[in-house]
């Protein structure tokens, strides 16, 4: 599989910014907090995703929101915001359920209940990312059966498998890589060292990958998570998206949701078909 020249105009690589988490839900699976104790004001809802939005606004860029389906209980003004500022909201299982650990019965469940969900607000996901990043027992069969058109597992390049389209994150380009303990290996394969990494060395480690996606080609997913954006710095964030923006700009990537990557694929299934290698690696309390 080669992707050149498989991207709209001159762009040598696609980038997709993706931002994963709303709300309460991942806590409550966590048992962080109980169900019948969600308030519904929870940060990421009230300050964080409106100061994103302007943001995002303000440089033209598409972003996707891989969020869970609880929301449409807890936050329906919210995702209809996020739909109304014209960017994706995918799928990020019920309320964070690690995805790979769900038996294929339990998938078709999960998933019946969170579309049926956003349908009563009029949005449709057609993507899920996988919690944990795996795809676990149900694979790609039970995606298609709902319906969905892609799905963002881990692992690296963008593919085409059983006519759905494959584009994977890497845990490289994971803003919780840098913090949560299972993850030291990955930020040995970053910095050298399996200690936690600042947010002005992760913010330099996404530029260069940037810089070398334009350079090689390809795609690239970024994963920010909506509870960790004050920990990477609003300033540091702001420079994130206009260093893409600015590649966008030149013509040299493709910066587009994931839902219109996943078009692109799916359009030439020939040139993609097989050009993903999943990650079977098992983080457990991640993502």
């Amino acid at each position: 599989m080669s992707d050149a020249g498989a991207w709209p105009g001159e762009a040598r690589g696609a980038l997709t910014l993706s931002f994963d988490n709303l709300g309460e839900a991942a806590e409550i699976e966590l048992g962080a907090i109980a169900p019948e104790q969600a308030p519904g004001d929870h940060f990421t809802a009230t300050r964080v995703l409106p100061r994103l939005l302007a943001l995002l606004d303000e440089r033209k860029l598409d972003a996707t929101f891989f969020v869970e389906g609880l929301n449409c209980e807890l936050y329906p003004d919210r995702l209809a915001e996020i739909a109304a500022a014209g960017h994706e909201v995918g799928y990020h299982a019920w309320r964070h359920e690690r995805w790979a650990e769900l038996s294929a019965e339990r998938q078709r469940q999960n998933l019946a209940r969170g579309l049926a969900a956003f349908a009563e607000l009029g949005i449709e996901p057609v993507g899920l990312r996988p919690p944990g990043g795996g795809l676990g027992p149900g694979g790609t069969g039970v995606l298609r059966e709902a319906g969905l058109r892609y799905a963002s597992p881990a692992g690296s390049g963008a593919g085409e498998r059983d006519g759905l389209a494959l584009l994977p994150f890497s845990w490289r380009h994971v803003d919780a890589t840098c913090l949560l303990p299972p993850l030291g290996p990955v930020r040995a394969e970053i910095s050298g060292s399996g200690e936690p990494i600042e947010p002005a060395a992760f913010l330099a480690h996404l530029e260069a990958e940037i810089a070398a996606l334009t350079e090689e080609g390809g795609f690239l997913a970024v994963v920010l998570h909506l509870s960790l954006i004050d920990w990477l710095g609003w300033e540091a964030l702001g420079t994130l998206l206009d260093v893409v923006g600015r590649a966008e700009e030149e013509g040299r990537l493709w910066v587009a949701s994931c839902a219109a990557v996943a078009e692109c694929v799916l359009s030439d299934p020939d040139r993609f078909r097989d050009g993903t290698a999943l990650d079977a690696t098992s983080w457990a309390g991640a993502g």
